[in-house]
């Protein structure tokens, strides 16, 4: 099982934030063809449970082993590890050749997942660089097949060769299965993508179309075999279950995704702020209810420069005794932005999402192009636009 993962660039975050991004990755293997592969920690629990569950099986059909069994189980293990680095190189090389650049390729519990960085996709393209995975092990299958019958194995290589062949035939094919996160899942996008000019729309119905996967390996590796009078050993349900719940929660996700990217050019700082009027720090609160604090206009203050830096609290302004407003500094009933907490009021999209992911605090002054205070953008407005609810 893999997945191919569009990243967009990120900006700034330092050496820092690198680091913490390398170590959730798990060991650095090193690079291959120039793509950085890691090793997620979470692979150690597949190969802990390959060995504990085949090892025994192994050693009751191979008696002659011994314990030399869960040796060859740990063997299988890597080889099934490799399969999969096979598997993900052949995405990072295809996408390359779109100019589709690699960003790492992460091997874990579930198989493992090539993650790029920003590119322009098109359906016939999409399925070329999904389909190099599944491709590349069915080509090591058929490397190994001639190998199984060309030359006499005997004993723990011929034992390895075919688990070889039999594993590289079940990853290719089944990844070709319709439906996301399965790299089949991407012909059934592009197909929808193609139809109807909408990659969300294609994403959606892959999304689904792996619902549909889940629900038929569970049909037909569980409950079929039980309504005929079968039963299956724990160690097979488990494997299925996990699987399942892994292909679904993929699906979900690709469901989610491509709704949050529908919603996307929705998301436009001028759109989702409500307007506001900006003040100099220095005038006097009774020179912010003028410019409209008094009507519930929000008032955002700036700084000699024009650069927003606070807001005004209209329950502070409240307080203030009416012979005193002329005096009172309009700081005095006020609460400081974030650092750098404005944005232009065309702001939109990916880019707008992230660069507010990076600020702290809640609030964000917009800004029109002349640098004029137009509006306040509140995280909750970016957030009920991302998740495409209403605010509450």
């Amino acid at each position: 099982m893999s997945s191919a993962d569009q990243q967009p660039p990120q900006d700034g975050g330092g050496h820092a934030h690198a680091s913490e991004s390398r170590a959730r990755d798990g060991i650095r293997l090193g690079r291959i063809a120039g793509v950085p592969v890691y090793l997620a920690y979470s692979w150690f629990l597949i190969a802990g449970f390959t060995v504990v569950v085949y090892g025994p099986t192994l050693a009751l059909r191979e008696p002659q082993l011994g314990n030399a069994a869960y040796l060859v189980a740990l063997a299988y293990a890597v080889l099934l590890l490799l399969s999969v680095l096979v598997h993900e190189l052949a995405h990072a090389l295809s996408a390359r050749a779109f100019g589709w650049p690699s960003q790492k390729i992460v091997l874990n519990l579930w198989g493992g997942h090539t993650q790029f960085e920003a590119f322009t996709a098109s359906p016939g393209r999409s399925v070329v660089v999904a389909f190099a995975g599944p491709i590349a092990n069915l080509v090591l299958a058929g490397g190994a097949w001639l190998l199984v019958t060309s030359v006499e194995l005997t004993g723990v290589p011929d034992i390895l060769a075919n688990i070889f062949m039999w594993a590289n035939l079940l990853i290719g094919l089944f990844n070709v299965l319709p439906g996301l996160p399965l790299d089949g899942g991407r012909l059934v996008e592009s197909i929808v993508w193609k139809a109807t000019g909408s990659q969300e729309k294609g994403t959606i119905a892959a999304g689904w179309a792996g619902r549909v996967v889940v629900a038929g390996i569970v049909f037909f590796g569980l409950v079929l075999p039980w309504l005929r009078g079968g039963s299956p050993d724990i160690s097979f349900t488990l494997v299925m279950l996990l699987v399942a719940v892994f292909l679904w929660q993929g699906a979900s996700a690709s469901i989610r995704s491509a709704g949050f990217r529908s919603r996307l050019p929705n998301i436009v700082a001028g759109r989702l702020a409500v307007p506001a009027v900006g003040v100099p720090n220095f005038a006097s609160v009774d020179e912010a209810l003028q410019a409209g604090a008094g009507q519930g206009v929000v008032v955002v203050l700036c700084a000699p420069d024009g650069k927003p830096q606070g807001v005004v609290d209209p329950a502070a302004i409240a307080r203030v005794p009416d012979e005193a407003r002329g005096n009172t500094p309009v700081t005095a009933v006020g609460y400081a932005l974030a650092a750098g907490a404005y944005v232009p009021e065309s702001a939109a999209g990916q880019e707008l999402v992230q660069y507010l992911a990076q600020l702290q605090g809640t609030e964000y002054a917009v800004i029109d192009a002349a640098g004029r205070v137009v509006g306040l953008l509140s995280q909750s407005a970016v957030v009920s636009a991302i998740s495409g609810r209403s605010a509450r």
